[in-house]
């Protein structure tokens, strides 16, 4: 499985919000293929934009260790 990279988040939030245009252009036109296709990028689109705000999470909760001093 590819994961994105952290650094396209704001060109998927722009991809994302571009589908959201074209469905509701899509509807008004009674496109309804072509509605359907779209809401499969859209879902695509989501998905790994959940995946990069699963990774923050992840990432911010792995702190090192503590180191215990031996001099006692």
């Amino acid at each position: 499985m590819l994961w994105p990279d952290p650094a396209q988040r704001a060109r998927l939030v722009e991809i994302r919000d571009n589908l959201i245009a074209r469905i509701g252009e899509a509807e008004r036109e009674g496109w309804l293929g072509e509605v359907e296709g779209l809401h499969i990028s859209l879902a695509g689109a989501e998905d790994k934009l959940g995946q990069l705000t699963r990774s923050a999470a992840n990432a911010a909760a792995h702190l090192p260790m503590p180191m215990l001093r031996s001099d006692r």
